[in-house]
């Protein structure tokens, strides 16, 4: 059997110091990490968690809106009840077959442009972020809403953050229920 030795990645000194000066420290919890998982990390490491929040969060944001809408209103395809098992049923018609391959393309070219954007070559530094890159900020505001003043800045962070965050528990929550019971949340 061979034995794999796990090196960690040099990088800039970070932890909880670093990881208090990103947004998303607020009320109630300010900054939160109850298992010490940054305690160690590098700036470079406490970096890429927060793309990583950051993304998870956004489609979680998407998740909660499309199982509410999902379940009272879809012109499209013949399905009803709970949320998390409507995406199987449309999936086996001809229409939503289609419907998913247009939809996985999509995402197939928008991860591809993130990955573009925010992250450095594999054969250069696998698992690295660009030097410069502010995680999340893909350089697409096409409706001009980002903040121009720190500030401001800020504050819309944090509130993607904590927005993002809540999303993700709510997913799971309204997944868990219906799974459980069977039964729609909305």
């Amino acid at each position: 059997m061979q034995t794999v030795t796990i090196t960690k990645v040099p990088g800039t000194p970070g932890g909880h110091e670093f990881a208090k000066t990103l947004p998303g420290v607020t009320a109630p919890f300010g900054f939160f990490d109850p298992m010490g998982l940054i305690d160690d990390c590098a700036q470079e490491e406490i970096l890429r968690f927060r793309e990583a929040e950051l993304a998870h969060g956004r489609v979680s944001m998407m998740a909660v809106v499309g199982c509410a809408v999902g379940e009272v209103f879809h012109p499209m395809f013949d399905v009803s009840g709970p949320a998390c098992r409507q995406l199987d049923l449309v999936l086996q018609t001809p229409a939503g077959q289609s419907g998913g391959s247009v939809l996985l393309t999509a995402i197939f070219f928008s991860e591809i442009y993130r990955a573009r954007t925010g992250w450095q070559p594999p054969k250069d530094a696998p698992f690295m972020l660009q030097k410069g890159y502010t995680p999340g900020d893909l350089g697409f505001d096409p409706l001009g809403m980002k903040p121009k003043d720190a500030a401001g800045l800020l504050s819309m962070q944090n509130k993607e953050l904590n927005n993002g965050r809540l999303a993700m528990l709510g997913v799971a929550g309204i997944v868990a229920q219906e799974l459980v019971d069977g039964t729609s949340v909305f």
